[in-house]
């Protein structure tokens, strides 16, 4: 693994290494009842002058609560390590809701809701496919749902969080747990109903590999879902710029992105992590920009909340 000297990095998603999502199942997704993306996207060029060098998203969202942006979604403790694609897709909805209805929509997305119930997604916590995940959204709907114990929305995580890859308070992530059953309704005291509590996508769409492009989606709706290739090192991370170095091969796994930068003349995207704050740089990380570094340009998937 490749750092640079910084003071500011930070994290990725992912559990237990020998059992990721394979690779090839992500690639082979991406294709699954997408759409283009809006063509405001593609005329990229349009808003290419307003873009800033970096944007790390935290600042950009300055109408949506700290809390909810940054403590709930970046810090969800995931139990089960081939999850990752459902929480990233929750983590960039939950945030394109706040975004896009001007900070009046602040929900938690439930990411057992769509780790439960949809079954073309995937194999449950043994992997997923994330282009599934935001079809999912949009023909069915999600419903509410925080972290584990919260007690917030109509479906909470139900698996307590665990150490990934770090020493600390929480037992060590030890493989993969069974999914949790799909149940079609709230927990108790939860009002209003399961079907009442459900919030629906209108679209979702792949985004074009183009660095270029990939920025212009994030500046204009907001975080977007990455799947990219685990190498040994990276469960190593802890600041500066990722680029792999040595290590075989663990698997594919699904983040979520949320802006760039350039670190010591070095570009990077910034991504949120599924694997608590202790991991990383405070639950982040940044990985190199523009290289298609780890196929992390290759499979970017997003989607407009209905609103």
């Amino acid at each position: 693994m490749s750092t640079n000297s910084s003071n500011d990095a930070l994290c990725p998603a992912l559990q237990h290494a020998a059992h990721h999502t394979p690779v090839s199942a992500l690639r082979t997704a991406r294709h699954l009842g997408q759409t283009e993306p809006p063509s405001a996207f593609r005329r990229h060029d349009q808003v290419h002058q307003q873009r800033q060098d970096n944007m790390e998203g935290r600042t950009q969202l300055s109408e949506c609560p700290s809390g909810l942006l940054e403590e709930s979604l970046w810090d969800d403790p995931q139990g089960t390590k081939a999850a990752s694609d459902a929480f990233g897709a929750v983590e960039a909805m939950s945030d394109r809701y706040c975004i896009h209805s001007n900070g009046k929509i602040l929900v938690e997305i439930s990411a057992e809701d769509l780790l439960s119930c949809c079954d073309g997604c995937g194999m449950g916590c043994f992997g997923g496919f994330p282009s599934a995940a935001w079809d999912y959204w949009n023909e069915n709907g999600l419903v509410t749902g925080g972290l584990y114990d919260s007690n917030v929305g109509c479906r909470p995580y139900t698996i307590p969080p665990c150490e990934h890859h770090v020493n600390g308070s929480r037992p060590p992530c030890s493989g993969e747990q069974d999914t949790p059953k799909c149940v079609k309704e709230c927990v108790t005291g939860y009002s209003p109903t399961y079907k009442e509590d459900k919030y629906f996508g209108k679209t979702s769409y792949s985004v074009p590999s183009d660095p270029d492009q990939i920025m212009t989606e994030i500046f204009k709706n907001g975080p977007v879902e990455a799947a990219f290739t685990v190498y040994a090192d990276f469960l190593q991370y802890k600041t500066g710029v990722y680029q792999h170095v040595t290590g075989e091969v663990l698997g594919g796994h699904a983040i979520k992105i949320l802006g760039w930068g350039v670190e010591n003349g070095t570009p990077y995207w910034l991504a949120a992590n599924s694997w608590n704050t202790d991991w990383g740089n405070n639950g982040y990380f940044k990985i190199l920009r523009g290289n298609d570094e780890c196929g992390i340009e290759s499979e970017i998937v997003a989607g407009m909340p209905k609103v």
